[in-house]
């Protein structure tokens, strides 16, 4: 499990409107994908904000960076949610399964949940709940931000890693408001440090997950 690696990626930026998160003023977030390579391969967690619509741009104003990883450095996709922001490269991978909860899914499908340009021409396979991808690399429902969110586990042996996507917004949120699977984040850390790294926060959690409820 210690050959586990994680390489943040910075895919660009947007601009949140203050109604949206509820502060006084609009705020700058970072878009951030995660490469990590393990025992039985490399996965991508998220793909950016690709191309967008007329409408989202100007809404949020994306400053876009390109992805520089492409379908020859990894084996699989995982999103953590469907919304634009999240999954704007996918259709750069098309033969490569991505990974996404069923729930999720569904929800995108019917429409008004994402760009819905950036859905086709993508090789989803749908989970429901826990899903083992190998060895110390276990996708877990999250839900919250959306119903079909999921984070990723990683365990390092004496640590473990969490990406946890857009489970919540900042790094000084996480835990806030408290949320029933961060009790099975904290079972399976099992008292060990955890590290959580955020879709749309360079800042990043560190510490002991307090005991399940």
């Amino acid at each position: 499990m210690e050959s586990i690696s994680v390489h943040q990626l910075d895919l660009g930026h947007f601009t949140r409107p203050a109604a949206e998160w509820g502060g006084p003023h609009a705020r700058v977030e970072p878009v951030l994908g995660y490469l990590v390579r393990h025992v039985g391969g490399s996965l991508l967690f998220d793909t950016g904000m690709g191309t967008g619509s007329p409408e989202t741009d100007a809404h949020y104003r994306p400053v876009r960076r390109p992805l520089t990883v492409g379908p020859a450095d990894v084996d699989l996709v995982v999103n953590c949610h469907l919304h634009f922001d999240h999954i704007g490269g996918n259709q750069r991978f098309p033969a490569t399964p991505v990974l996404v909860q069923r729930t999720e899914l569904a929800t995108a499908r019917a429409g008004g949940h994402t760009i819905d340009s950036l859905l086709p021409g993508v090789r989803y396979e749908e989970i429901d709940g826990e899903h083992e991808i190998a060895p110390g690399v276990l996708l877990l429902p999250t839900p919250g931000h959306t119903d079909g969110h999921q984070s990723l586990l990683l365990d390092h042996g004496d640590r473990v890693t969490v990406l946890a996507g857009q489970a919540y917004d900042v790094a000084a949120e996480f835990g806030t408001p408290y949320r029933p699977w961060l009790d099975r984040l904290a079972e399976l850390a099992a008292g060990r440090p955890a590290r959580v790294l955020f879709a749309h926060d360079r800042d990043l959690w560190e510490g002991v997950l307090p005991p399940p409820r």
